[in-house]
């Protein structure tokens, strides 16, 4: 890999090398001109950025050492994101351990955390939800779902902030559960163990389609499934006289009783619904039931459940020691984020607006900088209602609004543009689309100050990574695309909150591919018209597999970290930091506009390129090959200063970074460079620029442009 950086003279740089293998490649000219259409700028210090996430028992102390600390801040990724694991993993975040239980004298109900000033939050932890409803989750994913237990004395139950109790927008908020059988099971009887509050209206459904992601796919109530009348109890219901095979059954629960539990004075138990076991399956002779429902108190063994939300109510003694989070004032402490505002999470889904509105207020008193509050993360990841997490937003953001005048709210952190609503047929396709939809019927869309989502193109990083390399630019414009398709107009500030190329390990977040996913996401999203792009991967890490044999060992990482998790040797994608925030824009709050750069000739789409003029007046182009076998020898032009293109001349001073320099050996855990050298530099007086981009290359050239 080779890069061009700015040389101090301020002369514009050019790369020159020797093609690879397979012999010269036809010149292209590469035109630098005026982007059409309105105007686009960044500015690098809130632009180009690093995401800092929850971690497992121990992780914050090894991460936030000042060794680290030092070392991540010299990749230059100046704006922060905070990162909420909590929410990821279904569990309450008692952001600081300092606090107050809606019942104290046995230390559990609803938490609020103090927003008091006291001694620094140096660390954080979630808590686990008692009245859990799902088997899975995005985190550690090592809790199971209540209602497929087989214990009577739990039970699951809903988020009762979205009862008509609490939420008064005028909507329909059914809630549901869902069992998912391992293979079609016959079914013409439920039983259902309701805790209270009851269901008095619901309708035991089974699924209709091909598999889950059927988009033809319905939900079908059985032909006695409907219940209007329901008293609680233990209701065994006769659903068909003749079986119905299906592999999912849900029940949709439409009318509560409002009846809390014997002794209950906090108003949020007789909110929403609770059950406390289902079983589905035939009828005996002798009136009792073949279940085909496997419970357990284990994800691995039960029939996996999935529910519409969870009531965040729970104990002390649910602290999950493996799900810490760097405290809010050890954040700040840190320097990570160069004293500039940080982009802060709250929880959404599981938590209480009393707890979210005491982390605000804390913010406020300790006066320290927050550009942007994103409310909850990945609810799409967790299959919630986009219609639930709207209601929820809005009457958060309703609640918040004033604490923070300086900041916007928004979210809702996608797991991904492209997801799709899952098994609701009766809702928009695109979760994302929901959402926007829920917001324009309420006449509240301009309360969503910044959309977000995640970016992590591929699953499978085994194969044709340069194939890969490519198809993410396209990816990229379809986010972009699905975006304003799904409602959000283009004058929203759109945020990549996290991105890398896979959630999963491999080698290739190692190699040279990830220096060249980074300038590319980096450079496309803002030349796009993107506001932001925080790199995941931010702190030092080891290699590790997570998912296919085939991809090798590797991790998102700027640093690999030695035993005790410091930064040992730099990685690709720090040299990729170094460039994008030190040579391609120029250092600090300066505006980047954006400029078009047009290929003449055919580079099979292996070659990006991303102007921009610099606040100093010089122009700087990122250049990126994602061919793994092809060079490429551009010959630069520009038509900003006219409309006939002038040849670009030098003197140019480059820096070289490949192979010469890098190279990554896999070897399961005991992976790691065994060439880490930084780049060459060469110094090239006068003629015209030609850039040769061998396989695998990323350039930067930069300078004053005819």
């Amino acid at each position: 890999m080779r890069w061009l950086i700015l040389s101090p003279c301020g002369a514009l740089l050019g790369l020159v090398g020797v093609a690879a293998a397979g012999g010269d490649v036809a010149p292209e000219r590469l035109i630098l001109e005026q982007k059409p259409g309105p105007a686009q700028h960044f500015r690098p210090d809130e632009a180009i950025g690093a995401a800092l996430d929850g971690t497992t028992r121990g992780g914050v102390n090894r991460i936030l050492t000042r060794s680290n600390v030092t070392a991540m801040k010299r990749a230059g990724l100046r704006p922060l994101s905070y990162r909420l694991r909590t929410e990821l993993g279904i569990e309450a975040w008692h952001w600081n351990p300092r606090g107050s239980w809606s019942d104290p004298t046995h230390r559990q109900g609803y938490w609020t955390s103090s927003a008091e000033l006291g001694k620094p939050i140096e660390l954080s932890w979630g808590y686990r939800l008692p009245r859990r409803g799902d088997t899975g989750d995005q985190a550690n994913n090592d809790d199971y779902s209540r209602l497929t237990d087989g214990n009577r004395a739990t039970f699951w139950k809903s988020n009762p902030y979205l009862d008509p109790i609490a939420l008064r927008d005028g909507m329909e908020h059914p809630q549901w559960l869902v069992v998912r059988f391992e293979k079609p099971h016959p079914i013409d009887t439920a039983v259902i163990d309701w805790g209270s509050p009851f269901a008095r209206r619901y309708e035991v459904q089974y699924w209709l389609g091909a598999n889950e992601d059927d988009s033809a796919g319905r939900w079908i109530t059985f032909p006695n499934g409907r219940v209007i009348a329901g008293i609680g109890g233990t209701a065994q219901l006769t659903l068909a006289d003749r079986p119905v095979t299906t592999t999912h059954v849900r029940v949709l629960l439409e009318h509560a009783s409002a009846l809390a539990p014997r002794g209950s004075t906090d108003w949020r138990d007789r909110a929403g619904f609770a059950v406390r076991e289902v079983s589905f399956g035939l009828r005996r002779g002798d009136g009792s039931v073949e279940d085909a429902v496997v419970h357990a108190p284990s994800r691995t063994r039960q029939t996996f459940a999935h529910v519409s939300s969870t009531d965040p109510w729970h104990r002390a003694i649910d602290r999950d020691l493996d799900l810490e989070q760097a405290g809010i004032d050890r954040i700040f402490a840190s320097g990570l984020g160069f004293d500039l505002p940080i982009m802060l999470p709250t929880g959404l889904l599981y938590d209480t607006p009393e707890n979210v509105e005491a982390e605000l207020r804390y913010i406020a008193r300790r006066q320290v900088k927050v550009s942007r509050i994103e409310l909850g993360e990945e609810p799409d990841g967790q299959y919630a209602s986009a219609a639930d997490y709207g209601a929820l937003y809005l009457d958060m953001v309703d609640r918040l609004r004033g604490i923070l005048p300086n900041a916007t709210f928004g979210g809702p952190s996608l797991q991904s543009a492209f997801t799709d609503t899952w098994m609701q047929p009766e809702a928009p396709r695109s979760w994302d689309g929901w959402l926007a939809r829920y917001l324009q019927q309420r006449h509240r869309l301009a309360d969503f100050g910044f959309v977000s989502f995640e970016f992590y193109p591929f699953d499978d990083i085994c194969g044709d990574i340069s194939a890969k390399l490519i198809q993410e630019s396209a990816l990229l414009e379809n986010a972009w695309s699905r975006l304003q398709q799904d409602g959000w107009p283009v004058g929203v500030p759109r945020i990549i909150s996290e991105y890398g190329f896979s959630a999963y390990s491999g080698r290739a977040e190692a190699e040279m591919p990830s220096a060249l996913l980074m300038g590319d996401i980096v450079g496309r999203w803002l030349s796009l018209g993107g506001s932001a792009a925080y790199l995941f991967g931010y702190p030092p890490n080891a290699p590790a597999n997570q998912h296919l044999p085939c991809a090798g060992y590797g991790n998102m990482m700027l640093f690999l970290a030695d035993r005790a998790g410091q930064a040992r040797q730099p990685m690709p994608s720090f040299f990729a930091s170094r460039l994008l925030t030190q040579a391609w824009a120029q250092p600090g709050h300066g505006r980047h506009d954006v400029l078009a750069a047009v290929f003449e000739g055919s580079n099979q789409g292996d070659v990006t390129a991303y102007p921009v003029r610099r606040p100093d007046g010089r122009i700087s182009v990122l250049l990126v090959n994602r061919s793994s076998s092809r060079s490429h020898q551009i010959g630069l032009y520009s038509k900003l200063q006219s409309p006939t293109a002038a040849r670009v001349f030098g003197p140019v001073t480059i820096f070289n970074y490949g192979p010469q320099q890098y190279t990554w050996i896999d070897k399961g855990e005991d992976s790691h460079p065994t060439r880490d050298r930084p780049p060459d530099e060469q110094h090239i007086a006068t003629g015209p620029v030609t850039i040769e981009l061998p396989p695998f290359t990323m350039a930067e050239s930069g300078g004053s442009v005819p």
